[in-house]
């Protein structure tokens, strides 16, 4: 006896029809809502790559120098872990000078927090004619003590290396300095600091005085002839 065909047989097929052209529909869908995601993306990598730019710009600005770095370790349950101090200089060689450390696992990590660190910590020093210091200096930190004095042109920079570092940031050209005591790159850096603190230009000392600034310099510069006649 033949059966006779039934609306049964239809529903499977309009049912995995329904299922593709909603699955179509819903890959339609999504693929809308991935472009705009992707413009969003783009637009945030845009956005990074311009701010890089003009941090690339103002790092142009200064120079900065590696003074020391130190691998360091601490002991833990399952053995020692590894990491790295670093100490850098920097400064925009017309005076203005900062240092700064920085400690991470890896090296480049702990530079770039010195980096940052020194520029948080920048200082204005007064040089006399852009060269040089405006009279010599003693500076003391901890166990480290240095001697700064100025130098006529021509001289160069006769200082160690830290404390070459700082004045080459600074744009120091002749001077001469001397490190007595600890030779601890940290203390020597900082007591160079603490005695570039303690400079006064002669426009500061004709203010507190209530002068004019000629009548400092000049005096200043009697007082260099007069002593290059008795030598």
């Amino acid at each position: 006896m033949a059966r006779t065909p039934t609306g049964n047989s239809d529903r499977p097929s309009g049912g995995r029809g329904g299922e593709r052209q909603g699955a179509g529909r819903g890959g339609e869908g999504a693929g809308r809502g991935r472009g705009p995601r992707r413009d969003r993306e783009g637009g945030g990598e845009g956005g990074r790559r311009e701010g890089g730019r003009d941090r690339n710009e103002r790092d142009d600005e200064y120079i900065d120098k590696l003074v020391h770095i130190n691998r360091v370790a601490k002991v833990v349950k399952g053995g020692r872990r590894f990491a790295f101090a670093a100490l850098v200089v920097l400064g925009d060689a017309k005076g203005k000078v900062g240092y700064g450390s920085g400690k991470a696992r890896e090296v480049p990590e702990a530079i770039r927090k010195a980096t940052d660190a020194a520029k948080r910590n920048m200082i204005k020093i007064p040089l006399r004619e852009g060269r040089t210091l405006h009279h010599d200096l003693y500076g003391r930190f901890g166990a480290g003590k240095v001697i700064l004095r100025a130098a006529p042109a021509g001289t160069g920079i006769i200082a160690g290396g830290p404390m070459r570092a700082v004045f080459e940031t600074m744009g120091v050209q002749d001077v001469v300095a001397k490190s007595v005591g600890s030779n601890n790159p940290h203390n020597m850096v900082k007591a160079t600091f603490a005695a570039l603190q303690s400079m006064t230009s002669p426009r500061a000392v004709a203010t507190k005085r209530g002068k004019k600034i000629a009548d400092i310099v000049g005096r200043r510069g009697g007082e260099d002839a007069a002593a290059t006649k008795e030598a």
